[in-house]
Order: structure tokens, then C-alpha cells, then sequence
């Protein structure tokens, strides 16, 4: 059924001759759930917010003109066209009931209601800016793939800018760049930042030098990559300070505004960085969707809004629901990849066993796969159970690992090629930055909800061509 005044309606629950399992989230642990129930007696419905899957672990490469964001982001329908148990819903769930077992999803005025004999609810996470939200406007995250193609605008158009600039001042600031969060995704930004300034651009440019463009990579903590060790975390700060980045540690941000970022050091002192470029990759919160869950189930969530699960990966009083991937918590598992897919396979099979009137299969068990990050071409680090290593053999490991979790044989190609010409060459092949890219986000923000039912082909309750938007044209 749905709520909309114009009916979008889901197929009818009622009716269906076998059980219907739910998926929220599009990521690795529902795409792998979904996957996984393939040959299973069950319709699946599978609701993301975006039509795509996200391969997030790359998304620097999209940041920084490596790759384009349909190698990391195939069509979530295209990867499962085959599978004729599996129905794709584009909608972000805002309501899960999980007394009537139904799941709300809504997109551009069109509200679904979906009822469910089983759920898998992996929403995933987002940006955390430690309650200081206001700093989004200025230091984008790195979650999306529009914040990825935002960052690239931004980097580019940093280094385009300054080249216009006639006040040294002003050049300085556009070629500052600030990466927050020192773990793999921050040490990751930067380093490609740096190899973009000294080895892409290094002979595209006649008035400025982009080799002396100035990377600062800070965080709070004390350590470099701390989930690595202090013998790797140390070796990756060595090489990106040989690289030419600036890695400031016990550096707390208090303040981000458009020209620059306020830092608090371990001794209390306050100082500013004048930049025009900041990256935010300190901190995930998980999906509301936790709390929501909590407040029903009774189940604890923690700061972050990771709900605790039993450790079968389900909700006390409601082994019909199962949480995986970022959004939960249990034994300290951390928000990879790999606790995802494997979370996700789990739930899917204990739903086969289930339905099949089998005992459980026991608890959930993590299968650490390792750790992997890359600080420049030709080396990264690599944390694999008793062993940790760095260097080109890690750094290969790491392109393989990578290469193999990319869907499809078409975009894992194109991929090897992106690659030979960034890592054996000086050239980046996706270097298009447009001024949608920069200010859409935004804007958007701006205008508000009623952009969406104005302009976009949303549902309205009644006729009006009034322009809510203000705006002559779209």
C-alpha cells in the first residue's frame, strides 16, 4: 500500500505465495545478502536510497581524478538482473514498525510502505562531524559519490583559481589543502593530493607551481593509521612527510569556516590554517535508522548509533530482524568491508535455516581478512593477521584485494586501465570539475524539501504552478 496522494504502489504483500525479505541499503551487506538469497524460496526486496552500489573504499580515486564513478558505483538493477527472486526499490527508509513488520521508504513525494517476514537492515553510516554539523558547509565528507565528485571540483578548481590569483595570499590559500582524520581514508586523501600537485599537474600550470602546494594531514589522535600498529602508522608517516605532507598530530578542529580551519593543540594552544580546500574524514555515525530500532526493540545504542545486536546479528525479541554492517555494534567488530559482506551472507543464511525449520547455526564469527591502505603509488601498508608489511609487494596486494571486490567484469577493466596510466604515467583520465559539482550540494540545502516536489517530477496533493523555489526556471 502507500501513503501518497498519487499511489506508487509496491508489489502486494497479501497475496505473495512465498516469505518476503526485506533489504535496506544497497551497500556491501545488502547487496551480499541479497546475493546470497538467490536460489532461496523468498522474494527479496532490496530499498536504496541510490540506484547504484557504492564500492566506497575508492572513492579518493573518484576525488582525485583517477577513476570515473561509474567503475565504483554500478547500477545495483544491473547487478542483480539475473537474480529473478530480487526486486530493486529506489527510497530512503524513514520509518521501520517493527510490531506491524512493515518498512517505509520515501523519494520525491512518493511514500511506500512495505511489509516484511524478515528484514536485513544495513543502512550503513555516515559523516560524524562530532556534533558540530556547521562544519559539512565547508569540509565535505567522503561518503557518496556526490561528495567525491564535490571534492574533485574543489581540488581542481583550488589549483585553477590560483592560477587567476594575483595576491600571494590569496594563491597560498587556494593551495592549501587540509585533510581531517588520519586513518586510511585520510591517509589515503592525502597522499593522492600530493601526488596530484607534484607529479599531474606539475607542467599544466604557467603562473603557479602546484608543487608547492602545501597538504596538511591532522587529527586529533597521536598516531598515524592507529588501527595498524605504531611500526606501520609510523612508517606511513615517515613516507608522507617525505612526500611533502604535513602530518600534525593531537590537532583538535574547533572551528571551519570558507577560508580556513581553527585548531587546538595538545598544549591548549589555539591556531588558525588559512585554506580554501578542507576534507573531512574523521568519524561515521551510523544511520538513524539505529535509534529507531533501539527505541522499539529495547536493544542499547551507542554514541555512534550502532545498535547492539544478539550474536546472531538480530534484535532481542525479534529474530525475524537482522542488523549488519556499520549500523551495528558487537564485539567491538569495526565498520569494514569485509564485517559487512561477511554479516550480510550470515543474516541471509540463518534466513535459508530459518524458513527451512533448521536450528540456528550459532553465533556470528569474523573472519579478520586484514587491513590494507595505500599512501602513494608503488606503496602501501598491510596489516594481515601476524603479518604486517608495507611497500610495492602490499601495495600489489592491495590492487588485487581491491580489484576483486569490484563488481562487474567491464568496470574491474576499465579500472586496471585508469590505473596503469595514473600509477606508470603522470596522467589522471577523470579531470572534469564543473561548477554543479562545487555548489549543488548547497544550493540544494538552500532551496530546501519543496525543491523536490517543484521540481523534479515529484508528487504534489493538489495542482499549483506556483514556483516554491523562487527561481524563473529550473
Amino acid at each position: 500500500m502507500t501513503t501518497s496522494s498519487a499511489p506508487a504502489p509496491a508489489a502486494p504483500q497479501s497475496s505473495r505465495a512465498r516469505p518476503h525479505v526485506v533489504i535496506v541499503g544497497s551497500g556491501f551487506g545488502g547487496l551480499f545478502a541479497a546475493q546470497r538469497l538467490r536460489n532461496a524460496d523468498v522474494d527479496v526486496t532490496i530499498i536504496g536510497k541510490t540506484s547504484h552500489h557504492l564500492f566506497q573504499p575508492l572513492l579518493y580515486q573518484v576525488a582525485t581524478g583517477i577513476l570515473s564513478e561509474g567503475e565504483i558505483a554500478p547500477a545495483t538493477r544491473e547487478i542483480l538482473r539475473r537474480q529473478e527472486n530480487a526486486r530493486v526499490v529506489l527510497g530512503e527508509v524513514t520509518d521501520i514498525d517493527l510490531a506491524a513488520r512493515t518498512v517505509t521508504s520515501h523519494v520525491l513525494g512518493r511514500t511506500t510502505v512495505h511489509s516484511y517476514d524478515e528484514l536485513i537492515v544495513a543502512a550503513g553510516a555516515g559523516q560524524s562531524y562530532f556534533g558540530n554539523d556547521r562544519f559539512a558547509e565547508f569540509a565535505p565528507g567522503m561518503k557518496s559519490i556526490d561528495d567525491a565528485l564535490e571534492l574533485r571540483g574543489r581540488i581542481f578548481g583550488a589549483f585553477e583559481l590560483a592560477e587567476l590569483a594575483d595576491d600571494q595570499a590569496e594563491v597560498d590559500r587556494l593551495m592549501t589543502f587540509v585533510v581531517v582524520g588520519a586513518g586510511p581514508t585520510g591517509v589515503e586523501m592525502a597522499g593522492q593530493i600530493a601526488e596530484l600537485a607534484h607529479r599531474t599537474l606539475r607542467k599544466d600550470f604557467r603562473r603557479i607551481d602546484p608543487t608547492t602546494a602545501r597538504i596538511i594531514l591532522l587529527d586529533a589522535a597521536p598516531k598515524v593509521l592507529p588501527s595498524f600498529g605504531e611500526r606501520l602508522g609510523g612508517r606511513a608517516r615517515r613516507q608522507l612527510n617525505e612526500m611533502g605532507v604535513e602530518v600534525q598530530l593531537g590537532a583538535m578542529v574547533t572551528d571551519v569556516d570558507a577560508d580556513g580551519i581553527e585548531v587546538k593543540d595538545a598544549d591548549g594552544q589555539v591556531r588558525r590554517i588559512t585554506a580554501a580546500t578542507k576534507i573531512w574524514a574523521a568519524g561515521v555515525q551510523a544511520s538513524p535508522l539505529g535509534q529507531m530500532l533501539g527505541e522499539q526493540s529495547g536493544a542499547e545504542v551507542d554514541r555512534a548509533g550502532r545498535i547492539s545486536v544478539q550474536p546472531d546479528l538480530t534484535l532481542p525479541g525479534h529474530p525475524e530482524v537482522h542488523v549488519v554492517g556499520d549500523m551495528m555494534s558487537l564485539d567491538k567488530l569495526p565498520g569494514v568491508a569485509q564485517v559487512a559482506i561477511q554479516g550480510g551472507r550470515y543474516a541471509a543464511d540463518a534466513i535459508k535455516r530459518r524458513l527451512a525449520g533448521k536450528p540456528p547455526a550459532g553465533p556470528f564469527h569474523y573472519f579478520d581478512k586484514g587491513s590494507m591502505a595505500t599512501i602513494s603509488r608503488f606503496s602501501a601498508v598491510a596489516d594481515i593477521g601476524k603479518f604486517k608489511f608495507g611497500g610495492f609487494i602490499a601495495w600489489m596486494l592491495w590492487l588485487v584485494v581491491h580489484l576483486m571486490y569490484i563488481v562487474g567484469f567491464k568496470s574491474r577493466v576499465t579500472t586496471v586501465f585508469h590505473w596503469l596510466i595514473s600509477f606508470l604515467g603522470r596522467g589522471r583520465s577523470q579531470r572534469v570539475a564543473t561548477q554543479q559539482q562545487v555548489y549543488g550540494r548547497l544550493a540544494l540545502e538552500h532551496l530546501g524539501p519543496h525543491f523536490e516536489a517543484s521540481k523534479t517530477g515529484g508528487l504534489k496533493t493538489e495542482p499549483d504552478n506556483e514556483d516554491v523555489t523562487g527561481r524563473e526556471s529550473a
